[in-house]
């Protein structure tokens, strides 16, 4: 008997555009040296992402303790 194979569907990811209350909280954590996990954590977005816009805007983010 041949075996089923079930197909899971893929979940479709959705772009969220960071607010200018994102970029603030961000600019401060920058400021306050929060390690970028916590940082993803609080704000519900990856670590990747977090880094990529600090990139753009000119902060500095990874800050080791």
């Amino acid at each position: 008997m041949a075996r089923k194979v079930k197909k899971v569907a893929a979940r479709k990811r959705e772009r969220r555009l960071y607010s200018k209350d994102d970029i603030k909280e961000l600019k401060s954590h920058s400021r306050a040296h929060t390690p970028v996990a916590k940082i993803a954590k609080l704000m519900k977005r990856t670590e990747g992402s977090l880094r990529q816009k600090a990139q753009k805007l000119g902060i500095s983010l990874g800050h080791m303790r």
